[in-house]
């Protein structure tokens, strides 16, 4: 179920100003309203895409994410390549993997 959290989360950071104020100032406070895990947290405190990628977020949510954290269109990209590259398929959701990507 923590997946829900995570995508719920960045849906949020996507629209709503007040939420994305928390971001830069309560931090902390803003991921600890989430069930989320503590490899889904790392992620958020690294933004690390590519991480929330294989975990499974939806890319139209994490594509919204990556602009809000500064990404441009082919950083984004790269981020989800190299997240499959360093942390192996992506692991649950509309984009799970049932084989490994090609090398």
């Amino acid at each position: 179920m923590s997946l829900y959290y995570t995508q719920k989360l960045l849906y949020q950071l996507n629209r709503d100003p007040l939420v994305q104020r928390r971001l830069r100032d309560d931090f902390e406070g803003l991921l600890a309203e989430y069930d989320l895990t503590e490899e889904e947290r790392s992620a958020f405190r690294a933004r690390d895409v590519g991480l929330l990628y294989v975990l499974g977020v939806n890319g139209q949510l994490l594509m919204h994410y990556g602009a809000l954290i500064g990404l441009e269109w082919s950083e984004y990209l790269e981020a989800m390549r190299q997240g499959v590259a360093r942390h192996g398929p992506v692991r649950a959701g509309l984009y799970a993997m049932t084989t490994a990507p090609a090398r």
